[in-house]
């Protein structure tokens, strides 16, 4: 079958043949219709992000396909059925504190998830690739020509998986820190579905601010970030027509720890705040929040690293129910043979309205 591999960081992907994955136990076969390139896939691939991924490696991380083949381990699946690769692996051998690696992107860790990963080693940059079984979900009355719009459900997961772990109330007002990324963009979409009255969305692009409150409407109060902390502040609280009961924050590794101290400290007592973003992750300087604050006021900190499993499922749902659309995104596509043009591409269009997907 054909695959694009990665030899090593620093060199382009190249398309060849390689042997098509063999049904081990506990695993699932895919026909691979369309994965989702990130935007920020040239930086992974090059080395510049330092993620732990060992190659030779058919890189891809989740995507849409249909079932080739599964183990006795699977009950309800079928040949043929269209499904939803969640790029999730978690070991299975501790359900407390499971190692996790993302399947063609990234190991969580140096010790078990690397291993993890050389198990569960290649991608979805392939015409078929092998998964856990737990990991792959059936979509239901499923139209196989919007497969690639459905690529974007891997950004609306990521914020659900954090809006969920500060448990996200119909009716609450939650602040989105970092609105205007893909995953921010989504995150104000997921707070919408699941109900909350008022979404305040931050960012420093005032033009993608202002098209969140055209296409999500009047529930969704954009604030422009300029850069002044306590200002900053000022200016969230003054857009919020209520007390702030929670906080998102999914700013990227490059931000300025004081972007996230601006909104994380609207928080109203007894207030959630949810960290997913990468402040600090490439050297800069780390968060610091103070004590006698998150003390007093009784603040509940809670880090996320993607969703849980049953994440993916209501999330589907929510899509399935019309609650949430996963195609608010202009998609543009590319085949397998085309794949670092695609990379190209998705990193000259990093906008949150623009995806870029494969065709394998």
């Amino acid at each position: 079958m054909k695959a694009a591999v990665l030899k090593a960081f620093g060199s382009p992907l190249i398309v060849e043949d390689v042997p098509a994955p063999v049904l081990r136990p506990g695993e699932v076969i895919v026909d691979v219709v369309a994965a989702g390139v990130l935007s920020y896939s040239r930086e992974v691939y090059s080395g510049e992000r330092q993620y732990l991924l060992e190659t030779p490696v058919v890189p891809g991380s989740g995507g849409i396909g249909r079932v080739r083949a599964f183990g006795s381990d699977a009950t309800r699946l079928a040949v043929g059925d269209w499904v939803f690769l969640d790029s999730t692996v978690r070991s299975r051998d501790d359900a407390i504190s499971p190692d996790i690696t993302l399947q063609g992107l990234s190991a969580g860790n140096a010790e078990g998830a690397l291993r993890l990963q050389r198990y569960y080693h290649d991608g979805s940059y392939a015409e078929q690739m092998s998964t856990p079984t737990e990991n792959v979900v059936r979509l239901h009355n499923f139209d196989g020509a919007k497969a690639p719009e459905w690529c974007g459900l891997g950004s609306l997961l990521v914020p659900y998986g954090g809006l969920v772990s500060i448990n996200l109330k119909a009716g609450e007002t939650v602040l989105v820190n970092g609105a205007t990324g893909k995953i921010g963009s989504g995150a104000v979409a997921v707070a919408l579905a699941m109900g909350a009255a008022w979404v305040i969305a931050t960012g420093r692009n005032e033009t993608v601010l202002e098209e969140l409150g055209r296409r999500f409407g009047p529930r969704v109060r954009p604030v422009a970030m300029l850069g002044a902390e306590e200002a900053d502040r000022a200016s969230i609280l003054r857009a919020a027509p209520r007390p702030i009961d929670c906080a998102f924050d999914i700013l990227p590794p490059r931000a300025n720890p004081s972007q996230v101290r601006s909104a994380l400290l609207t928080v109203r007592p007894n207030g959630r705040v949810s960290l997913m973003g990468g402040v600090g992750m490439q050297g800069g300087p780390d968060l610091e929040l103070p004590y006698r604050w998150i003390m007093r006021n009784n603040i509940t900190i809670r880090g996320q690293w993607m969703c849980p499993r049953e994440a993916v499922p209501r999330m589907i749902s929510l899509v399935e129910a019309g609650l949430i659309d996963p195609g608010i995104r202009e998609v543009a596509t590319f085949p397998l043979a085309e794949i670092n043009a695609a990379i190209d591409h998705a990193a000259a269009n990093a906008g949150p309205f623009s995806m870029t997907v494969v065709e394998p």
